[in-house]
């Protein structure tokens, strides 16, 4: 059980979404929560405060009589609820709802209490709202996607729920829910704000983690196939480079590999003093793909944890407008709401997942071409040469998979275009980069599905696998466990996907 109080870490957060950890709310939460309510309700009396007693955007001219105001809520969150595309994926919307219960819980926003405790229900029964893909561009925050969260706290919308997609008032009838009490900017303070975004980003980051994790291993796989020297993520020549995710990247190698019976001293063979070829057999140096992985995948890793940490930030940050001050008894008109810090990280993302796409199909077209590796039959084909193709067709897959993570890796931060009547004159499009990271991350993880049953492939054609790492020789177990060994030819996509889905669940 995780309690939502004043901070919630990453490991937190990713707890309650992957570890399925019910969440309670602090009695303190709840305090404050209900100070900044009552305060807002008693302040806004006789001021004119925006999405309170106004129209909203470039409506905000116009007066609200009080009669109307609760309506206006239920008028912004209708009205908002427009979004089209495919849904966004359930744990990415148990994230964005995590993400805006946390800043709402700050005390900042003025809402009712019933907002948090609802949240909080959502989360632990396992109820997604139905969000679509597009819609925001993430200057007023997520408008249209956290509209489609609103209009499910408000009873009404669609959500999914075990496993189905159902009405919401049906759904609150089975688990005995009530919607949220709507009275002074509820609809406002849900839809204002960066948690669809954040929360989208949580999840990618949390996936190219794993596409980091797996990436090395396989890196580490191909130097053991081709038995490399372990001078190039050695500590002695890493460390003459400051950057700490080249020198972490090239310890984890070194511990991968430790016992190996594969990888090679350089000093055993080429520094023996017995080398009078004068064209040498082995190469003296491996191909940047397996030679540069340190330098290749330490700024993935430090992208990895700078994008992180932004996310933790904006999490735990108020990111709503106007931000209700109850301590000094003011309300502050700004733009918190504006995406553009998540914007930003997610397109650093995407670049560097798309550049680790590259170097597993590049990788994967080492092993594949026979003429470049010098020690495998063409496309690790282990039947017959001209009647059987190997791992020929999936070579096709990876490299178009690759080639739209390349063209999708291109930065939305700089795609601002002007609406709302110009009101919203420069934005973030910050839900549109964290969409289209997550088919990138997705993208990836076919990449190195296809990758890894190449390079099993491999090992049984070399008959290495009681030689290579401990480490390699668990991935070689569980991939046989999924992708039998096979020289004649069969249909491979169920292998991948299988493959694909063991790479995000593991």
């Amino acid at each position: 059980m995780n309690t939502i109080n004043e901070y919630l870490s990453l490991e937190e957060f990713e707890a309650i979404i992957f570890g399925n950890s019910k969440i309670e709310v602090g009695e303190n939460v709840l305090n404050r929560v209900g100070e900044s309510f009552d305060f807002l309700k008693a302040f806004s009396q006789n001021k004119v405060i925006y999405g309170v007693n106004t129209g909203f955007g470039p409506m905000a001219q116009y007066r609200i009589n009080d009669e109307d105001r609760i309506q206006l809520q239920y008028n912004l969150i209708r009205s908002h609820s427009s979004g089209t595309g495919k849904p966004i994926d359930p744990i990415c919307v148990k994230a964005a709802i995590l993400a805006r219960l946390n800043t709402l819980s700050l005390g900042y926003s003025g809402v009712h209490p019933s907002v948090i405790h609802l949240m909080k229900e959502l989360i632990n029964r396992d109820i997604t709202p139905l969000i679509f893909e597009h819609g925001g561009v993430g200057a007023s925050g997520d408008l249209v996607q956290l509209a489609h969260l609103a209009l499910v706290l408000i009873g009404e919308g669609e959500v999914f729920y075990k496993g189905e997609r159902k009405p919401t008032a049906e759904v609150f009838e089975i688990e005995n829910l009530k919607p949220v009490n709507v009275e002074i900017r509820e609809g406002l303070a849900l839809m204002n704000g960066t948690s669809v975004m954040t929360g989208i980003g949580v999840v990618n980051t949390y996936n190219a983690k794993k596409l980091l994790d797996w990436s090395l291993k396989c890196s580490c796989a191909i130097n053991e196939i081709v038995r490399a020297y372990d001078d190039h993520f050695s500590e002695e020549l890493n460390h003459t480079k400051l950057h700490k995710g080249q020198r972490e990247v090239a310890k984890r190698m070194r511990e991968n590999l430790h016992d190996s019976a594969l990888i090679r001293k350089r000093e055993d063979h080429l520094y023996s003093g017995e080398n009078t070829e004068k064209i040498f057999k082995e190469k003296v140096q491996e191909y940047y793909s397996l030679r540069c992985v340190p330098q290749i995948l330490g700024p993935v890793l430090e992208t990895i944890d700078s994008v992180a940490a932004i996310l933790e930030n904006e999490f735990n940050s108020a990111n709503d407008n106007p931000i209700i001050d109850v301590k000094n008894k003011h309300v502050y008109h700004g733009g918190n709401f504006h995406g553009d810090y998540i914007s930003l990280e997610m397109d650093k993302l995407k670049i560097v997942v798309a550049k680790l796409t590259m170097l597993a199909e590049r990788q994967l077209n080492y092993l594949l071409n026979s003429k470049i590796n010098e020690i495998l039959p063409p496309f690790v084909n282990l039947g017959t040469l001209g009647f059987n193709f190997g791992m020929q067709g999936v070579q096709f897959t990876a490299t178009s998979t690759t080639a739209e993570s390349q063209m999708l890796s291109n930065p939305m931060y700089v795609h601002s275009i002007p609406n709302n009547n110009d009101n919203q004159d420069i934005v973030s499009m910050g839900t549109n980069a964290a969409v289209i990271t997550s088919k990138v991350v997705e993208n990836a993880f076919e990449v190195l599905a296809i990758e890894m049953i190449t390079i099993v492939q491999a090992i049984d054609y070399l008959e290495q696998k009681d030689q290579v790492s401990s480490v390699t020789k668990k991935i070689y177990d569980d991939i046989r466990a999924i992708v039998p060994q096979f020289k004649e030819d069969m249909v491979m996509y169920p292998f991948v996907q299988k493959v694909k889905s063991h790479l995000i669940n593991n």
